[in-house]
């Protein structure tokens, strides 16, 4: 499903029937701004300096990454504080405890993000224990402006198998990394995320991105 925010009824909306959803309109432009100046603050680390995540996602440029400060996790979270979300990570039988991970993001030219699905977590497993599972993937987009040649798309796909048991990926969404959206989709699914262009010049693609997850014993 795709709807602008203000028109979205997330109390009759079901992961379960639609496992994407693309909300537009989401952040005013003064909550936007207030992203922005949050990320001008905050200390990056890029891929190159993360040798585990970068051995995962081998030839994916040098994008950044951060934590966020409490006051936009704050604004983030009453944002996306929606029942549909919850029903869905209800619905999961025997869960001990429930887990949010969101990060800052930011993609300049010749960034991208290679096909997985969310499910390949060895580079943060910590040493004999199990994480959390990852329900629901979450990205929003927080630059001001962004334009259809600048790339950074996100794929999203679905598994098909043909007769003869091969498995093949066939792309059932783009969605172009427009200010003030949010997507959402159900994990385990394959996805990537597009190389930022040379054309965006000096332009960087700015987001959050994370997981709804659930713990068990």
């Amino acid at each position: 499903m795709r709807v602008v925010y203000r028109d979205f009824n997330p109390a009759v909306f079901s992961f379960h029937k639609d496992p994407v959803l693309v909300l537009e309109e989401v952040w005013t432009d003064q909550e936007l701004a207030q992203f922005q100046q949050a990320m001008q603050q905050a200390t990056w680390k890029a891929l190159a300096e993360m040798p585990a995540v970068a051995k995962a996602f081998p030839q994916c440029g040098n994008w950044l990454k951060a934590d966020i400060a409490q006051q936009e996790a704050d604004l983030l979270l009453k944002k996306i504080a929606l029942p549909c979300i919850a029903e869905y990570i209800e619905s999961f039988p025997g869960i001990i405890s429930r887990h949010l991970n969101f990060n800052y993001y930011s993609y300049g030219a010749g960034d991208c993000l290679s096909t997985h699905d969310d499910t390949d977590e060895a580079y943060a497993r910590e040493q004999g224990k199990r994480p959390p599972r990852r329900r629901l993937a979450l990205v929003t987009y927080l630059h001001s402006r962004w334009e259809p040649d600048w790339g950074g798309e996100l794929i999203i796909y679905e598994t098909k198998k043909d007769a003869t048991g091969t498995v093949t990926l066939e792309i059932t969404h783009c969605i172009a990394p427009q200010p003030g959206s949010v997507a959402i989709f159900t994990v385990p699914r394959f996805h990537r995320v597009c190389r930022v262009d040379a054309l965006a010049g000096s332009h960087r693609r700015l987001s959050i991105a994370g997981w709804f997850m659930t713990e068990h014993a």
